[in-house]
């Protein structure tokens, strides 16, 4: 498991699913002021890396699942938000 320059753990591969949409924003941060300070040796960059890049799928994939929610949103004959409808597309 990877540790922060807080000590706070950043977590590996299993754990991402467990984390919310800001606590991976700030882990992948985290990670990425990391890596651009140049104080890490290169095992540790390359795990790094690694998570980063998997926080970050995470991330889109949390905002690719929030925009199709909100494009889904039903207008009303006056154009007004009227409600919402499933992902799924059932009624």
């Amino acid at each position: 498991m990877l540790v922060s320059e807080r000590g706070q753990a950043i977590g590996g591969n299993g754990e991402n699913s467990q984390l919310t949409f800001e606590q991976a924003l700030a882990a992948l941060e985290e990670i990425v002021q990391r890596l651009e300070s140049g104080a890490v040796p290169l095992d540790e960059s390359i795990a790094l890396y690694e998570r980063g890049e998997a926080l970050r799928k995470q991330c889109q994939a949390r905002l690719d699942t929030a925009q199709q929610r909100i494009e889904r949103i039903v207008a009303d004959r006056e154009g007004r938000p009227g409600g919402t409808v499933p992902l799924d597309g059932e009624v």
